[in-house]
Formats: structure tokens, sequence, C-alpha cells
């Protein structure tokens, strides 16, 4: 173990990489050639909503979690101890609450891009501006999963080709199937280097009596400071923050859902994902610990054998396997497998986000044929542009944090402006625009703020002022500049788990106030089923008349029930009053068993 690892590959780990990439073209390929072969919108994007809970729930694992979780959660626990598998107890609302609040909205709207949602309550520049705003996200963050810590530029650019190739030919639901094989891929992987690195420390009672002596076995920390990196505070209730830009709002995911058979199979995959996802966790967390019970606190990064923490990872894989042939290529199809997971959503979720809501609404004449050609052409252009940018992404510093980051920077803002639109129905389009401009400001701020001052060469300390005297306007002055500055840095070492809360708080509050003072949106101006009634729930102390000015009254599903009538019935005049009948304060109440026939199959679609 003292002797430096050379990290190269023998010919059984280019062949079981190989077949990994081969095996992922051959996916593609099934589906490009099979079922309807690609030639409608529907199929290309949503896999014509045909998908069942199993599939959705492992390509949701592998979507976000993946490349992030094998390289930066061993290397995090290594280097600063278990605190981290914390952020485990995020996942619980992280996943409850798409289930309940976002799927339910998002699938009976039948919609093909969540920034739909943005146009039919609000307007479309609001549409425009989320959309934007998400490829921004993306594009950013996509070549971040492509990093393996390995100088092997000719299989990244081997995995990128790939990965666009089945993407473009085999549309989402190669995507989702691929992302199946990967899941299982990536399981192996791990375990493998669990199972042996344990073996050689003399088992996983002696990994965990170093990893205690060590001190890298944390306890509960309930510092509620949110500068501190990770707390229990910052990982179970920031960690919430983050887990709903991604799994409740991002395109990537919402796709998902919206590919499922019914709602049903869609509210059943986030409850699949949830056991998978503290799987996922908790190998990473085991990974870490036996890779401290090799080195100690003499890291090969130390040492200089390698050049960041994500690389330590590799060089202990390395390490472990020199004398196993084909494992080593086993883990890093396993890293790849990753890799390809993340980006195939990530050019997807693009081209469905570009088509639909850049494309289709300024060119309604276009063909489904060439809307579908368009649809392949973009997916292939987002490949090549992220493979590009894959080279600049390998010069910055931890993966994990730096992916956290930015869907923090980033996904915080466009996770505030899905809940201003959904839980608060007075909130209207000037107030969603503001409050989205206010949000993506505040993030860049905190977020350069962040990078600059610890890149910054630290000042002398300012003079300490005597207390016991009358003290000088030059010296109120420092202290007033003293304090300031002393706050503006705190706000820069904010915890960057804290960004999706900090910038989607500051999104709702600003949009608040921005539409109180416009002119609030009324109930009878919003698109039915465009609100989740949380306010209603809350509220239903209050009398009727009160709820009704708050815009609580009519519960979702009556409101989708009306959307999912008129997009199924498309020559009845739905401007007529529906059959029902008025109460007291005047406002209609449909009949829910009239209702209920029509309704039934085409929210629930056998539920």
């Amino acid at each position: 173990m003292g002797d430096v690892v050379q990290m190269h590959f023998t010919t059984p780990d280019y062949v079981i990489f190989a077949l990994l990439l081969v095996a992922s073209t051959c996916i593609g390929l099934f589906y490009a050639l099979s079922g309807g072969r690609q030639r409608t919108t529907q199929e290309f994007l949503l896999a014509d909503r045909s998908m069942s809970c199993l599939p959705v729930s492992l390509s949701l694992l592998a979507t976000f979690q993946s490349a992030v979780a094998i390289l930066g959660a061993p290397s995090e626990i290594y280097t600063y101890g278990t605190q981290y598998w914390f952020l485990g107890v995020s996942y619980f609302l992280g996943l409850l609450i798409p289930a309940h609040v976002f799927i339910p909205v998002f699938y009976r709207l039948r919609l093909t891009s969540a920034y739909e949602y943005l146009e039919l309550r609000f307007n479309k520049t609001v549409r425009i501006m989320g959309t934007v705003t998400f490829i921004f996200q993306m594009v950013c963050v996509c070549p971040l999963h492509w990093l393996t810590g390995f100088d092997l530029w000719g299989a990244v650019l081997a995995m990128g080709l790939v990965c666009t190739l089945y993407t473009t030919l085999g549309g989402l639901k190669a995507v989702i199937w691929t992302d199946v094989f990967q899941t299982i891929v990536m399981f192996a992987g791990q375990l493998a280097v669990i199972i042996v690195g344990a073996h050689q420390a003399g088992g996983m009672g002696e990994v965990w009596r170093k990893a205690m002596n060590g001190s890298r076995i944390a306890s509960l920390d309930l510092n509620p400071d949110p500068t501190e990196r990770h707390t229990f505070w910052t990982l179970g209730v920031g960690g919430v923050f983050l887990m709903l830009a991604l799994y409740g709002v991002n395109q990537a995911q919402v796709q998902r859902y919206l590919s499922s058979r019914t709602e049903r199979e869609a509210v059943m995959s986030c409850y699949v994902v949830f056991p998978c996802q503290q799987v996922v966790l908790c190998l990473g967390c085991l990974m870490g610990l036996v890779m401290y019970a090799r080195y100690g606190e003499e890291s090969p990064l130390d040492k200089g054998y390698v050049k960041t923490n994500d690389q330590m990872v590799l060089y202990f894989v390395m390490d472990v396997f020199r004398d196993l042939p084909g494992l080593p290529g086993l883990f890093v199809a396993c890293l790849f497998s990753g890799a390809l997971s993340t980006i195939s959503s990530a050019f997807n979720s693009l081209a469905t986000v570009t088509m639909e809501d850049l494309i289709k609404p300024y060119c309604p004449a276009m063909t489904e044929a060439k809307a579908t050609l368009l649809s392949k052409g973009l997916a292939l252009a987002y490949g090549l542009v992220c493979l590009t940018m894959a080279y600049v992404a390998s010069l910055m510093g931890s993966v994990l944090q730096a992916a956290f980051s930015i869907f923090g920077m980033v996904g915080g803002p466009l996770l505030g402006l899905f809940c201003l639109g959904m839980f608060f129905p007075w909130a209207n389009s000037t107030g969603a625009i503001v409050g989205l401009v206010a949000g993506l400001a505040m993030a860049f701020w905190i977020g350069i703020g962040n990078f600059v001052s610890r890149m910054a060469v630290p000042t002398p300390l300012l003079p300490i002022i005597n207390a016991t005297t009358m003290p000088l306007r030059g010296n109120m002055t420092t202290a007033v500049m003293t304090t300031l500055i002393t706050s503006i840095t705190a706000l820069y070492n904010l915890s960057y788990l804290w960004y999706s809360a900090h910038n989607s708080t500051t999104v709702v509050i600003v949009g608040l106030i921005v539409s109180l003072l416009t002119g609030p949106m009324k109930e009878k101006d919003l698109t039915p089923g465009t609100v989740y009634p949380v306010l209603g729930n809350l509220l239903f102390f209050l009398p009727e008349r009160y709820r009704e000015k708050l815009c609580c009254v009519t519960p979702l599903s009556h409101k989708v029930a009306l959307r999912s009538i008129q997009s199924s019935v498309p020559g009845h005049d739905f401007h007529q009053e529906p059959q029902g009948q008025c109460g007291e304060t005047g406002r209609f109440t449909p009949d829910p068993s009239s209702l209920e026939k029509l309704i039934q199959p085409q929210i629930y679609g056998g539920f």
C-alpha cells in the first residue's frame, strides 16, 4: 500500500468498459427500431406515457444522484466523516412532497414540459424565462457529471458519443431503460469495492474501529449556524429544498413522472425511489469508511499521488483491485454508468423544453414528423455542446459541492417560482418575473461572493475600538463598516446546502410583495388546476368568504376536472355554466356525481 498505484487499465478492464457502451447503444437501437420507431414527439419525449413504476423509479434514482454520489460521497466521508449521512433525513419530505403536491398538478394538466405550467399559471413571458433558466442550469451542471477523475479523454469522448447516439435514436424510453441497466452496474461496482476493500482491511468490524479512532463517525450536530458546512439542520432541512428543486420541479424528473401510465404509477415511483436513495447514500458512506481504514490520515492527495479529492476515490479503487483484473473496469463502468444516466436525461429534457417552450409556440403549423426530427437534432446538438464544456468542468474542484451549489443557485429560484404559482393564488405574472430576477440575482451574488471570498487574500484585522471612551466619528464609521462587512461575509459563507432554501424563499417573498403592490390575481382569473389548495387546507377554520378572498376555496380536483373535460371534449362550449348549484355566496359548485363519470378516465387512467 506504500507504493504508488498506476492508474491504468488492463485488457479485461477495457473489455468490461466496452461491454457497457455496447449494451447502452443496443438498448437505444432497440427502441429506435421497435414500437412506433420514435416517429412522434409524444413517443420520443414522453415514451408514449406508457412507463411502469419500477423503471421510472430507477431512472429517477440514476438521473441526478449517480455520478455525484459515486465520486463525491466517499471522498466527503473520508475527509470530514459521516455527518453527510444525515442528508438521508431530507429524502423523506424531499420525495413525499413531490409525490402528493407536484405530481398531481403536473400529471392532471397533461403537460409535456414543466414550464408549460408557468404559462398556464402566469403568462408566456414567465414560461420563457423559466425555460431559459433551466437550460442555463443544465448546460452548466451537465459537464460536471462527465468527470471521472481519469485522464482518459478517449473514454470520455466515446461515452459522450454513445450517450448522444442512444438518446437521439431511442428517445425517453431508451434513456429510462438504459438508466435501469446502468443502475444495476452502479450497485455492482460499489458493492465490489466495499466487499473487497473491507476484506483487505480485516473486516467491517476493523473498518468501524479505525473510523471511530480517527473521529470519522460523526454524532448529531445540532448547531443552528447556517454558515457551518454540514450540520443536522443544514443537511436535514436545507437538503429538503435541494431535493424539491431536483425531484419536484426539474424537467428531467418531471418528464419521467409524465411518462408514467397513470398518476398512481408516477406517485409510486417516488415511494420506490426513497429506499433506493438511502441504499445509494449508505454505499457511498461505507466506501468512504473503507477508504479511511486503508489510508488513515495519510491520504493519496496529501502524498501527491492524485490532484483532487475525487481522483482519490479512483486511486483507492485501483489500489484495492490491483491484483484483480477486470474489477477496476467494473467500477469505472459503474462510474461511467452514473455519468451516462445523468447526461442522457439532461439531453432529453433540454431537447424537450427547447422544442415545447421555445419552438412549437412560434411554429404552430409544424408537422409532427418535422417536430420529431428537430427534437432529435436538438438532443444531438446539446450532446455536442456539453461534451465540449466537459473539459472546462475538469478544471473545477469537488464534483459533489460544485453540482449541489449550481443546483442550489439556479434550481432554488426555479423552485421558488413554481411554489409561488402553485401555493399562492394571488401571485401575478409581474410578481413572478420580478421574484425570479431577484432570486437569480441573490443566488449569483452569494455564489460568486463565496467563490471570491475563498480566493481572496486575508486582510489584517481592523483596530479594536476602546468602548470605555466616547468613540470618535472615524471610529464609529469604522465600527459600522466592520459590522456591515462581517454580515456580508457571513452571507457569503452560507453553506451550499442552504442555497436552494434561501434563493427559493427570496423568489416567493419578493413575488408576493410585488403581486400585492401591482394588484393580486383573483380566483376567477386562474387557469383551472394550476393552484394546489394548500392554503385552503391549512385555513379550513376560516369562514368561506375570507378563504374566497384569499383564493383558496376551490379544491384542486374540481379545477383539474373542468380542464380535463375541456381538453377531452373539444366540441363542447365550456364557457357556458355546467350543471350544478350556487351556494349562499353565489359561487358555482359543480355536481360531483355528474363530473365523476367524465373525470375518472381522464385523471386517474385506471388508478
